[in-house]
């Protein structure tokens, strides 16, 4: 789908966002309290050079390992991401978006904090899965975000939580018609079952196929990796990529330029 918002903002056809995932912030199980605030700077740091220098189109952060999840984010969690963010605002050379899982307001606390361009969260929906039951409505989201002064930011839409299931069931491509018409996203993400695990094609084909005449554009949002860009790309107008770029593509290991390049490589064939 050509001139829509996204290419307009990074000029890529069809463009990748690549994730700079933080390591674990302050409150959270597993940060690294002896190596403190600093090391996560550092690693993301090295993490946002490398996607860079292999050719990413834009980046977004996230807090991706203050495991185990829960769905409302803790205010450390919100202050470390602005940080980490802020810190690193000189170093970005390319669009950049936030997601603070999985919490909608926290996401767009982040956002008005640093200027991010665009965040993805699950702003709609119910959900019950690994984390519990969960609700999500756009209106509070929207409403949200003009009270943050936040109404830049443009809002991608998970429509398909990952590690969770539908309370109730639809098809997808009938929840992304629906999600459209009642919910205004900016852009749809089509995702697999969890981290890491790629969306099915026939869906995202049907996706792509229900909303095509909106002008919303549909992101392939898990799995996304070189073997199968060519494949999914042909459904879809861009997609968000982490796990892929990650050394031996393993989730919570530094990013690989290599791969990043790799991938970047395919796409540009592909897409043009």
């Amino acid at each position: 789908m050509a001139g829509n918002w996204l290419t307009e903002l990074t000029g890529a056809r069809k463009p990748i966002i690549g994730m700079a995932h933080l390591p674990a912030l302050p409150g959270t199980p597993l940060y690294d309290s002896a190596a403190g605030m600093q090391h996560v700077r550092d690693w993301v740091s090295r993490d946002l050079e490398a996607l860079q220098s292999g050719g990413i189109d834009a980046v977004m952060f996230c807090n991706e390992n203050d495991r185990p999840y829960r769905l409302d984010a803790d205010m450390a969690s919100v202050a470390a991401m602005s940080d980490v963010v802020a810190s690193l605002r000189r170093e970005l050379s390319v669009p950049f978006g936030v997601n603070v899982l999985w919490d909608p307001k926290a996401t767009l606390a982040v956002a008005a904090a640093t200027g991010a361009a665009f965040a993805r969260e699950i702003f709609t929906g119910a959900f019950a899965g690994d984390f519990g039951v969960w609700v999500r409505t756009a209106g509070d989201a929207f409403r949200y975000r003009r009270e943050v002064s936040a109404e830049g930011c443009r809002l991608i839409f998970n429509i398909n939580a990952e590690f969770a299931a539908p309370l109730a069931p639809r098809p997808l491509a009938e929840v992304a018609r629906s999600v459209v018409f009642s919910s205004m996203p900016d852009a749809l993400c089509v995702s697999g079952p969890i981290t890491g695990q790629p969306a099915d094609a026939s869906g995202l084909a049907d996706v792509a196929q229900a909303v095509g005449e909106s002008g919303v554009p549909v992101l392939v949002n898990t799995g996304f990796r070189a073997s199968n860009a060519a494949q999914l790309l042909q459904f879809s107008d861009g997609a968000i990529v982490g796990s892929s770029l990650k050394m031996d593509g393993i989730t919570w290991n530094a990013v690989d330029q290599t791969r990043v390049r790799e991938l970047m490589q395919v796409v540009r064939e592909t897409s043009g």
